[in-house]
């Protein structure tokens, strides 16, 4: 290969990033899984907040998104948000680094301020958040496909040369899409990662007003495409806690879950492992996780293997909700994983494919990065070498009624969690 022709960026999304004028971070980062804005998202949801700025943004609420965290900085660390000059992201983080440029693509921007229509920050929902005062500190959306430039401190940072382009996002979960092969509408990807994001391609941003304020309308370097995102919090996290707390390690997950067969001798379980609760398909700040249907006779591969059915329903509540009507692709380090993998297609119905390649994210960063530079992939080309997971049928009628069984759970379960 001949020396780079630019340096195509992605990384994780949410939580927030506080710097200077300089790009130095004022304080530790903020994680998408923190909770400390749990209660405020509570308060929010009761009394109508998170349902008012659904309507008019798209986006749904949790403890880990820019609006709960500015607003809980606002009251317990003013000074933090008087020294910043910049609440972004991960990506843009980075990018200002090597390129002094403060930018944010329209994917990370999208939740919870920005109209995916306009793709511009709804004046309306930063009123309602009652962070309107601190709007100034939010980077303007790029363009679709803007280009920047490493710098001379970037440049000696990467050893690359000054000047080399830079592509700014979009973020993980739109960039895991596009490598993914998601093209046409209606097509679906399962990020089976830290978290379980469940992505749909489509061509509209309405909302219907009576349903969950929960998830986004992503932007996407397509102006008339978005993808309705409803990423759930735990997905591989929540399966390396019950292997933990079982005594085993991912080494073992193929033996225990071949020794527990489908069903997991009546063992069921919710996921919501994540302390901030949940916040997909629905926004639950106070979810939390359960086993059911134990007994002596049960042992630790029912348990893995309740967890891991658990996680696939959950995964199918999330896509039904987002409308996937076509093929679906899953990418992940979950993926790695034959027996899960034939559990999700089990309790999905339909085949998965599963890219050989492992960076999806990487391969869609650079498909913008070419893109943005003049110059676009072939993607039939680029998106070649699947695996194909298919259900087992025999396993089909079990998962529908254990499926039936978890949205009743759910259901049941909310009614407690908010009280």
């Amino acid at each position: 290969p001949g020396p780079p022709a630019a340096l195509a960026l992605t990384g994780q999304g949410d939580g927030l990033w506080l710097r200077d004028a300089e790009g130095r971070a004022v304080r530790h980062m903020i994680s998408w899984m923190d909770g400390r804005a749990a209660a405020l998202v509570g308060r929010w949801q009761r009394d109508g907040t998170v349902g008012e700025i659904f309507r008019h943004t798209g986006s749904g609420m949790f403890p880990g998104c820019h609006a709960p965290l500015l607003a809980w900085l606002r009251e317990h660390e003013p000074e933090a948000l008087e020294r910043a000059a910049v609440a972004g992201y991960c990506v843009d983080a980075i990018a200002q680094r090597l390129t002094g440029t403060v930018s944010v693509d329209a994917s990370d921007a999208t939740l919870p301020f920005l109209d995916p229509a306009t793709r511009r920050y709804s004046p309306t929902a930063l009123a309602a958040c009652g962070v309107e005062e601190v709007a100034h500190l939010l980077p303007e959306p790029a363009a679709p496909h803007a280009v920047l430039t490493l710098d001379r401190e970037g440049a000696a940072l990467l050893g690359l040369p000054a000047g080399l382009p830079v592509t700014s996002g979009p973020y993980d979960l739109p960039a895991c899409a596009i490598g993914s092969g998601v093209r046409e509408v209606g097509d679906g990807l399962l990020t089976v990662g830290t978290t379980l994001a469940c992505q749909v391609l489509t061509d509209r941003t309405d909302r219907d007003p009576a349903g969950e304020p929960a998830g986004m309308w992503l932007c996407t370097p397509g102006s008339d495409r978005w993808l309705r995102a409803l990423p759930a919090m735990v997905g591989t996290a929540g399966i390396d806690w019950a292997l933990g707390t079982v005594g085993a390690s991912t080494d073992d997950l193929e033996a225990l879950l071949d020794k527990s067969p489908a069903g997991a001798r009546g063992v069921v379980a919710l996921p919501f492992l994540s302390e901030a609760g949940e916040r997909a398909p629905f926004v639950a700040p106070g979810a939390r996780a359960s086993f059911e249907g134990m007994s002596l006779a049960h042992d630790r591969a029912d348990l893995v293997r309740a967890m891991c059915e658990a996680v696939g329903y959950a995964a199918r509540h999330c896509l039904e909700t987002a409308g996937l009507s076509r093929t679906l692709a899953a990418c992940g380090g979950g993926t790695r994983s034959p027996g899960w993998m034939r559990t999700f297609a089990g309790i999905l119905g339909r085949p998965v494919r599963v890219p050989v390649e492992t960076e999806v994210g990487a391969k869609g960063a650079a498909v913008v990065a070419r893109t943005a530079l003049g110059d676009p992939v072939d993607e039939e080309q680029w998106h070649t070498g699947y695996r194909l997971v298919e259900p087992d049928e025999n396993d089909r009628a079990g998962y529908e009624r254990g499926y039936a069984r978890y949205r009743e759970r759910v259901a049941a379960a909310r009614a407690r969690w908010e009280g």
